[in-house]
């Protein structure tokens, strides 16, 4: 039996006491602190929107700071404390929490709340607050559409599991060994990305192909055709694939969907020409869609197209792009750029090299990619077990 079982079986053999949050904690509403008073360094500031954008179930290190000057204005965070947010442009993100391990008192503002705990541990509450059983209570209280707003007041009546102390660390210290192993398979994870731009961005420089063969600095359209693809209505591409919408239809940042015709047959390389993210390269496996956000790249003369993706990639084209507030990325201004380009046999060994480290590092299926979903999902299914508890029933 784990030490877990064991403590569940001496200490609430016949369930757990449910009751309200605004029972087992204080809880205080923020207020104000806009994003343009942050600072690099001074009062530690959780900002609500960095509640599930930045932060884990807890943090030892802020993400904002603030001048001291600013900060007296707002609401204190001590260490320990939950911060909540209030507001989110979705219901799963809604009601998520972090607690502030950190050894100074930091504060936070508006769409927050503080959750001063008072019979149950901050952490085990912080993961309590990311459970399936958490989200479906939230729904009830849960206000807006575009915008979803879960009021102090409405937080405070839900129904939280409160289980004697030593069960509550127990499962804190299980999702914790959980949690960092995740975070160190992430870690490896961004280290390997690093190393794949680097080894990537040296193998294909000029120097590094000189080095090993023949090389010629050649312009992007003296060999590639570079046409964009065809207007389509957002109402008729859908999220997922199904019966009717098999072809994966791209645009300017990528896939964007699927639709029900293709406009191109083969793979080819793809090119952002419009928004923020213009210059961005997908690589496109055939047949598809492109809509007139997207260039698509075809080779004129015989050449490896996956070597071409990644040299595409590392041309960094979206330097190209027009200063803006709309950017856009003119395909006469991409047709002038120079690459090198090496001997064909040359493209298509380190495209096969290249394409094997990319799996490791970007292959949602295989590699690291692959195990932290499977540890995430894991992880997830573990946290709901173990914080989901029969209700006690009282005589």
């Amino acid at each position: 039996m784990s030490r877990l079982a064991e403590l569940i079986a001496e200490l609430c053999p016949d369930g757990v006491e449910y009751r309200p949050l605004g029972e087992i904690a204080d809880l205080q509403r923020g207020s104000g602190m806009p994003k343009k008073l942050f600072v690099d360094e001074g009062i530690p500031a959780i900002h609500y929107g960095h509640i599930f954008t930045k932060y884990g179930i807890h943090t030892k290190c802020a993400a904002a700071y603030l001048a001291p000057e600013d900060a007296d204005k707002l609401t204190c965070v001590y260490p320990g404390d939950l911060v909540v947010a209030n507001t989110s442009e979705n219901l799963d993100d809604v009601g998520k929490g972090v607690v502030w391990l950190g050894e100074a008192e930091g504060v936070t503002g508006g769409h927050a709340t503080v959750v001063r705990a008072l019979t149950v541990d901050s952490v085990f509450l912080s993961y309590y607050l990311r459970t399936d059983d958490f989200a479906v209570k939230k729904r009830k209280y849960a206000q807006g559409t575009k915008v979803i707003e879960l009021s102090a007041v409405s937080l405070s009546k839900i129904d939280i599991p409160v289980p004697p102390v030593e069960v509550q660390r127990e499962i804190v210290r299980i999702l914790d060994q959980f949690t960092t192993l995740e975070a160190e398979l992430e870690a490896e994870l961004e280290a390997r990305r690093a190393q794949y731009e680097h080894y990537r961005n040296h193998l294909l420089s000029y120097d590094s192909l000189a080095a090993r063969g023949p090389v010629e600095m050649v312009k992007l359209g003296e060999m590639l055709d570079m046409r964009a693809g065809t207007s389509i209505s957002s109402k008729y591409i859908s999220e997922q694939a199904d019966s009717d919408c098999i072809f994966p239809c791209y645009g300017a940042n990528g896939l964007r969907g699927y639709v029900q015709s293709m406009n191109h047959e083969y793979d080819a390389s793809i090119i952002g020409r419009q928004g923020a993210l213009c210059g961005n390269v997908t690589y496109a496996f055939g047949p598809f869609f492109a809509t007139e956000h997207a260039v698509v790249v075809t080779p004129r003369v015989e050449l490896s197209q996956r070597w071409l993706y990644h040299s595409l990639v590392v041309a960094n084209l979206s330097q190209y792009a027009t200063k803006s507030a709309q950017p856009g990325l003119s395909v006469r201004r991409v047709a002038e750029v120079e690459i090198p380009v090496p001997c064909v046999s040359e493209q298509y060994r380190i495209a096969d090299l290249l394409d094997r480290f990319d799996a490791l590092v970007n292959d949602i299926t295989s590699g690291l990619p692959a195990e932290i979903a499977a540890r995430h999902t894991q992880y997830e299914h573990y946290r709901d077990r173990l914080l989901s508890f029969p209700e006690k029933k009282h005589e």
